[in-house]
């Protein structure tokens, strides 16, 4: 996919029905992950409320962590929840303001959800990443994702700084365009994180492959294709591509 130039990344360029479809592969994406039977699901998201609430539609019990160590609300898939949805979600998902999870005890969460970035704003990611394990009940799994290598070259090509595109092998920080700093990953560099903090990787792809202008073409030519693209956007299964896509999604276990 073809990088996103920076202004389209604060909501504020183009690429609307880029940003339909990409909200409806992670929608669609969630329902497909989300355990089966009613379950504890902790969302480190960032307290905007659209995946905690698509998860207590589902009849999970939600946990929704307002603040997790956040440096920005800087949002990738622009416009918020319908703030009515959020009041009639509010029965199964707790509001928690904190800086970490010492709130919760050991093993007390079914699953994790970790979309909005939250792995690249978040730093030390290491320390996050052994928290939600500590959190995980054996058999627990955790959906995250993260700014991709694409991503940060991306940016820094924009930005003009050459020096840093030779650096992939390290830990990439690349400024973002609102001031803040993301962390990028390759493929490789997320299942380290992963199994560092001793989860088991089920598997790691790019959040999308479809390029904006071939979504703004079939979108453009028929809107009731958002379905079809969709489903062709999740059944490809391009694990570990590190070619394409300024996002990458992991699935994993706690055994």
């Amino acid at each position: 996919m073809l990088p996103i130039p920076a202004e389209e990344l604060n909501g504020s360029g183009t690429l609307g029905p880029y940003w339909t479809f990409y909200r409806a592969v992670v929608a669609e994406q969630l329902t497909r992950w989300l355990p089966t039977q009613p379950s504890v699901v902790l969302d480190l998201s960032g307290g905007r409320g659209r995946w905690s609430g698509q998860a207590a539609r589902a009849g999970h019990r939600v946990i929704e962590l307002l603040d997790f160590r956040r440096t920005t609300s800087l949002s990738l898939s622009p416009s918020a929840p319908d703030p009515q949805a959020r009041l009639r979600d509010a029965g199964r998902v707790r509001h928690v303001r904190a800086d970490d999870l010492a709130f919760l005890p050991d093993e007390s969460v079914d699953a994790v959800v970790a979309e909005e970035r939250a792995m690249s704003i978040e730093l030390m990611a290491e320390s996050a990443m052994s928290d939600v394990f500590r959190v995980l009940r054996p058999g627990g799994r955790a959906l995250i994702c993260v700014d991709s290598l694409v991503l940060g070259m991306a940016i820094l090509a924009e930005q003009e700084q050459w020096q840093h595109l030779r650096q992939t092998g390290e830990v990439m920080l690349v400024p973002w365009p609102d001031g803040s700093i993301t962390r990028c990953f390759s493929s490789a560099q997320l299942r380290e994180l992963l199994t560092g903090a001793g989860l088991e990787v089920e598997w790691v792809r790019p959040r999308t492959v479809l390029s904006p202008s071939t979504v703004d073409h079939v979108l453009g030519s028929d809107a009731r294709s958002l379905a079809w693209l969709v489903r062709t956007e999740l059944d490809a299964h391009p694990d570990d591509d590190d070619t394409v896509g300024i996002h990458l999604v992991a699935s994993v276990r706690k055994s």
